[in-house]
């Protein structure tokens, strides 16, 4: 969300915490968990970074396929990633490729932080309160265990920045044909708070939160899983000293990223559809053009998947998914890499400890 991203999670990043941390969770026995400020700060800092240059790294696929998902079905401008990306070149040019990658990246990175830091507390929690309560000093966390750490972390954060990913939606469409132009995201936040009110700063939360269990909590079960069964089982060399080699890592994250795009992506669709109803001098690509031209209305969730399936069939929930899944793997394999390098540099330890 993001996708994300839910897709997105949206857009879609997610913390780690590795075995050979959680060897030394075993060692030292678990307590409480406790918040040194310097080491929080860095966890913060790590999942900042790696959201940010993940981000980055894919705006021009990220910009597609918000296009796709909410382009008028009778004006067709948008029809495929190769075609959808030479048409944005050649009518808006190189800042076109990255229109709203600004917008994104000031949300993307406290969004991160804040879902990084968010799953590593609530491990800690949580392996603390299940190692209380099964009297099992030696306790792992069980992939439920981390599939629910992992939504709470998403809910968190996407709750916490969502009228930026609003608007960044309505800035990534936006067009120079536009009738009306947003400047910038504080005008566009503005605009939208003075004439369509607080509520509509969270038009498409439900769906967002919904989606956040499959996609982020998804992307950190089956990351930590695939981890955790490479260094027990150590299959074709892969693993030495209980380590996992970069080249791995992304592997595993682009696995994750997959499952987890793919499950919640239609509620992604319907989410960026949502924040687009009420905008008034909409950008045409929304509306359409000439006879075809009509504003987007949904009266909820609900309504805008019955919507959508009964005027443009079930494959529409699925609009914009193959440069999402061209984006989303190497996104998220950059992001959980990225944390990981950053950690080690500055020296972050994610310790339950006194």
């Amino acid at each position: 969300m993001a996708s994300e991203d839910v897709k997105t999670g949206e857009s879609a990043v997610s913390a780690i915490v590795n075995l050979a941390e959680e060897a030394k969770l075993a060692r030292g026995g678990v307590k409480a968990p406790s918040y040194a400020v310097l080491s929080i700060c860095k966890s913060l800092v790590a999942g900042g970074v790696a959201g940010g240059v993940s981000r980055t790294a894919v705006a021009p696929l990220e910009r597609l396929k918000i296009l796709l998902q909410v382009q008028n079905p009778h004006n067709i401008k948008y029809n495929g990633t190769v075609q959808g990306l030479k048409y944005i070149w050649r009518t808006e040019g190189l800042r076109g490729l990255f229109k709203g990658n600004g917008t994104n990246c000031a949300r993307i990175v406290p969004n991160s932080a804040v879902k990084f830091f968010s799953y590593e507390q609530a491990s800690k929690g949580i392996l603390w309160y299940y190692r209380q309560q099964t009297g099992n000093e030696d306790a792992q966390l069980t992939p439920l265990l981390r599939l629910g750490a992992g939504a709470c972390a998403g809910i968190i954060a996407m709750s916490a920045t969502y009228p930026m990913d609003m608007v960044r939606g309505r800035l990534t469409v936006q067009t120079e044909k536009s009738p009306y132009q947003y400047r910038g995201m504080f005008h566009a936040l503005s605009t939208v708070l003075r004439e369509e009110g607080p509520r509509a700063l969270y038009k498409g939360w439900l769906p967002s939160v919904i989606g956040v269990v499959p996609y982020v909590g998804l992307n950190f079960a089956v990351y930590e899983s695939l981890k955790d069964w490479l260094i027990k089982s150590r299959p074709f060399g892969l693993v030495e000293d209980s380590e996992l080699s970069v080249t791995t890592r992304l592997a595993c994250g682009a696995a994750a990223g997959t499952v987890g795009q793919t499950v919640a992506y239609p509620l992604d669709v319907i989410r960026r559809r949502m924040q687009m109803v009420g905008w008034s001098n909409a950008a045409s690509v929304i509306t359409g053009d000439g006879r075809s031209k009509a504003p987007l209305e949904y009266r909820g969730m609900v309504d805008a998947f019955r919507k959508t399936v009964r005027h443009e069939g079930f494959r529409a929930l699925y609009k914009g998914l193959v440069p999402n899944s061209v984006k989303v793997v190497p996104s998220i394999a950059i992001a959980f890499v990225t944390y990981e390098q950053v950690k080690d540099i500055l020296g972050v330890e994610i310790r339950i400890s006194d």
